[in-house]
Formats: C-alpha cells, sequence, structure tokens
C-alpha cells in the first residue's frame, strides 16, 4: 500500500491542533459528502479519503504512532510481537481492529476505503456494521445574486423571489448599497442526516438610474436651467427621490454652480438619516432666436462689450 499523507489529505499543518483537525475534517466532509455528490464517484472516494484521515489523526494513540512510524503505523504494534514470537490470534486482531482488509494476504495492502469506514457511517462493506449512527452535516450556503432599481433601493420593500425552486419573500430595507451582501440563516441546502440547512447570501446589484447618481449616501442631479432665469433669478422646481421642491435662483447665477439639498440624499442603510442631493445647475442658451431676440442680445453686447471680465 502506497504511503497516504493525511495531513494533505485534510490540508493541515502536521502541527495542527485536535480543534484544527475537526474543523478541516468537517468543512471537507459536507463538501464532497455522498448525500450532496450521488453522481460523482471521484467525490465519494474523496469522501472515503477524507475520513480514513480524520479517523487517524483524531486518535491521539492512532496519530502518535502515524507520526512515528509513517507508513508502517497500523503494523507497529504487530511488528513488535513478532519479534518476540508472540504474535497469536488475539494479537492479530488487536493490530487489525476496525479494518476489513486484515487477516486476508498478512497484510493491508488491499482494503478498501468504504469498507474502513462502514462502520462509522452505516455502510454496507465487509466491516458489516449496517444501519449504524450516521453523522449529521449541515447543508452547503447558497450565493445568489439580485438586482434592484435605485429608486427601489430608496424606500424599504418587499420583494420575492426563486433560489432552489423555493419563493422566498425578504424584508429589503431602505439605503441598501451596491454589493452589499445580507444572510438568511437557514434558507441554504438541507442538511444530510438530519443536520441543519445551510444559509442563504444574498448580494445586491444596483442598477443606475439616469436621473440621479448615488456617491455613498449623497445623490447628485443636473438641473437644466434657462439663461434668462439664470441671469435674473427666480424660482425653479427640482425633483428629488421623493418629490419636487422649490429653489430660488440667485441673479447672475453661473453655469456649473452647484447648490445642496440637506437630507434630501440617500437613507443610511437602517438608520433614519439622510444623505444630500447635490444639483448641478446646466445653463442652457436659448436656440432658434427671433430677429427680435437677436436684436435684444446684440444691445445688451454693446452695454457691456467686454461681457464679466
Amino acid at each position: 500500500m502506497d504511503f497516504i499523507d493525511y495531513y494533505k489529505t485534510l490540508g493541515i499543518d502536521k502541527k495542527a491542533t485536535p480543534d484544527e483537525v475537526k474543523k478541516a475534517y468537517r468543512k471537507l466532509a459536507r463538501k464532497y459528502h455522498p448525500d450532496l455528490n450521488p453522481e460523482d464517484e471521484s467525490a465519494k472516494k474523496r469522501f472515503q479519503e477524507i475520513n480514513e484521515a480524520h479517523e487517524v489523526l483524531s486518535d491521539p494513540e492512532k496519530r502518535k504512532k502515524y507520526d512515528l512510524h509513517g507508513k508502517e503505523w497500523a503494523h507497529a504494534d504487530a511488528a513488535g510481537a513478532q519479534r518476540g514470537n508472540q504474535r497469536s490470534r488475539a494479537g492479530q486482531s488487536a493490530y487489525g481492529q476496525g479494518f476489513s482488509g486484515a487477516g486476508q494476504g498478512g497484510g493491508f495492502d488491499e482494503y478498501d476505503f468504504s469498507d474502513f469506514f462502514s462502520s462509522m457511517f452505516g455502510g454496507d462493506g465487509p466491516a458489516g456494521n449496517r444501519g449504524g449512527s450516521r453523522r449529521g452535516f449541515r447543508g452547503q450556503d447558497i450565493n445568489a445574486a439580485f438586482s434592484l432599481q435605485l429608486r427601489e433601493a430608496y424606500t424599504t420593500h418587499k420583494q420575492v423571489f426563486t433560489v432552489n425552486g423555493k419563493n422566498i419573500r425578504i424584508t429589503i430595507p431602505a439605503g441598501v448599497e451596491d454589493g452589499q451582501t445580507i444572510k438568511l440563516s437557514g434558507h441554504g441546502g438541507g442538511g444530510v442526516n438530519g443536520g441543519p440547512a445551510g444559509d442563504l447570501y444574498i448580494t445586491f446589484k444596483i442598477q443606475p438610474d439616469p436621473d440621479f447618481k448615488r456617491i455613498g449616501h449623497d445623490l447628485h442631479a443636473t438641473f437644466d436651467l434657462p439663461l434668462y432665469t439664470a441671469v435674473l433669478g427666480g424660482d425653479i422646481l427640482v425633483s428629488t427621490m421623493d418629490g419636487k421642491v422649490k429653489l430660488k435662483v440667485k441673479p447672475e447665477t453661473q453655469n456649473g454652480t452647484k447648490v445642496k439639498l440637506k437630507g434630501k440624499g440617500f437613507p443610511i442603510y437602517k438608520k433614519e438619516n439622510f444623505g444630500d442631493l447635490y444639483i448641478t445647475y446646466d445653463v442652457k442658451i436659448p436656440t432658434g432666436l427671433s430677429e427680435e431676440e437677436k436684436k435684444l442680445f446684440s444691445e445688451l453686447s454693446k452695454l457691456n462689450p467686454h461681457g464679466n471680465s
């Protein structure tokens, strides 16, 4: 039988603590459990290898022998007995217990993983312990992406979506961010052998809005400001996420001027506060001027030939 590096099988260091051995085993056993991979023979074999490694490394005495004797660890007691001419039928069973391949051909070269662990997992192998206790495993976690419009993320609301054929209704708090992930405990894959269900992780993808740009908790928007209003000043109505508000424009407002509407931005996740809304004025030059309008602009230019310089 070729040497099997049990530490490598579990992906741990030789100095791993018992807790680290257990943690690594449970993680891999969940991943490769036959009930979760019914059509994958390679996963079944991997599962058996993982369990064999755990059986040895989780037992202090077996681990000590394995570390000391390596490949021949299982024969260590028997070798000592042979040297003292004390090998007996009882002695053979002492070092062979739990290994279904022992006693046939004088060694362990032909034992099968499934035989070795049938007593642990209630299998049908030659160990013959059918119906034994089976270890429960936690179900797999599920990751799902969910798309939201920016205006949907502005308010707390309920959404229904389907995962693994099941409809799940959740309440989405206002202010959820793009790329934010929330966990729904117990809504992942079903447990194995009575184990608990896994968790569902939902990552939100917030779609861009044609009118507002979100930066952190603030919103940014552009408002087309008529030239006459920019020059003379006046009142305008601008849109926010929750309706329109009136703003007073100062006379001689320059193109690109930015004003802040405090508390009119995006809600802060699971808080009652809001960010701010920033409005940038885009002064629009009139087109299609009549001859009279052109004349008036010409007269204005004569009154102020140097403009604002």
